[in-house]
């Protein structure tokens, strides 16, 4: 039974903004794992608006609405992988699960299906990203608890931006999760602002684990080849994701990293 395997990990991209290159980062860390040999999948988690099919310039066969609803129709018969649509490219290649097509699935899809869903991912693949929605939802903060590693994005911009990754940073804090599951990356780091890059870290009270460059017109040209930055590392910003990658997989972390001695995130973040 594949429930006695071992399980893969799950790295999570999120962020308290929108806009602030998620979808891109969670991308690029699929392809580059993919590159190094892993078995990936990437799914798309931004259940409203997801963006990854139209980046990859894919088009689904199926989503993950279809698979809640073939899970919760046959739940012995459910094969996650069916589900799945891979994305090729050179020597990379790695799955995709789409986001839902329509408005009115998203609505309808529960985080225990996302679980469920995720859970059978793991069994699968060596390692699951997952692209997320800028809230606290009770889905993201489901697949936080079942994070090996969250990635949380942030940029040096505008004020209430920075205000905002503040209270996200202490919130994911109150949660109690171990040291070095909650990295904080900052993209866009050379762009125009009179914001100091120390003064932001004073007041989420960390360095930022690792930086990205701000390049636009490189991001632009992937997005809309609908290839990744790092199938060359010929760029600064397809050099530096490649090296985050590179310090995720450096790292041994515990297939157990996403448990916190059963106490779920509700009673973490209100006790």
């Amino acid at each position: 039974m594949e429930e006695q395997g071992r399980r893969g990990n799950v790295i999570t991209v999120f962020s308290t903004a929108s806009a602030v290159g998620k979808t891109l980062v969670a991308i690029n860390m699929a392809a580059e794992l993919a590159r190094l040999g892993y078995r990936v999948c990437l799914v798309d988690l931004d259940l409203q608006f997801g963006d990854v099919c139209n980046y990859l310039h894919l088009v689904p066969e199926r989503t993950i609405a279809d698979a809640q609803q073939a899970a919760e129709s046959n739940a012995e018969a459910f094969d996650v992988i069916q589900f799945l649509d891979v994305y090729k490219c050179d020597e990379i290649s790695f799955s995709v699960m789409a986001a839902p097509l329509r408005i009115d699935e998203a609505y309808n899809m529960s985080a225990s299906a996302v679980q469920h869903i995720v859970q059978r991912l793991q069994f699968r693949f060596d390692f699951v990203v997952a692209d997320t929605t800028s809230a606290f939802s009770e889905t993201n903060l489901m697949l936080m608890d079942m994070s090996t590693i969250i990635t949380f994005l942030g940029i040096v911009d505008f004020i209430p931006t920075i205000k905002n990754m503040k209270i996200g940073c202490d919130t994911i804090r109150s949660l109690g999760y171990e040291n070095g599951k909650i990295r904080l990356v900052l993209n866009r780091s050379n762009s125009k602002t009179k914001i100091d890059l120390e003064d932001v870290e004073n007041i989420l009270g960390e360095p930022f684990y690792h930086v990205l460059p701000n390049d636009f017109g490189a991001a632009w040209d992937a997005t809309m080849a609908g290839v990744p930055l790092v199938r060359n590392a010929d760029t600064a910003l397809a050099r530096d994701l490649r090296a985050l990658v590179a310090r995720y997989t450096n790292l041994e972390v515990a297939d157990e990293a996403g448990h916190n001695n059963g106490m779920s995130w509700f009673k973490r973040i209100f006790n």
